[in-house]
């Protein structure tokens, strides 16, 4: 696997997320290492698409550490929150691998 900054540099994520220190960059850093495994485990291996990778699947892999960032625990006792139109899953959604078992 290569390595994941190749995909998203540290810098494009941080300007994504609007971090201008470096404070975090160890937390991003393996935050972004758990994204590319969440997508990889919806799409399959990214090194796998020779064209390089969807622009939709960067954009998804920078949401979700978006939502790891902000969203350190498992629970929340904010407002209730629903997923945005064209979220994770909608970008992700024409490169899925299906399977299904015997």
């Amino acid at each position: 696997m290569s390595d994941t900054l190749t995909i998203v540099s540290l810098d494009d994520l941080k300007a994504h997320l609007n971090v201008t220190s470096d404070d975090d960059d160890t937390l991003l850093t393996a935050q972004l290492g758990a994204a590319r495994g969440y997508v990889e485990g919806w799409c399959g291996p990214l090194d796998d698409f020779t064209a390089g990778v969807p622009p939709a699947l960067v954009q998804a892999m920078k949401m979700y550490v978006a939502h790891l960032y902000e969203n350190r625990e498992s629970t929340s006792f904010a407002a209730t929150a629903s997923e945005m139109p064209m979220g994770f899953f909608d970008l992700i959604g024409p490169w899925r691998k299906w399977s299904f078992g015997a």
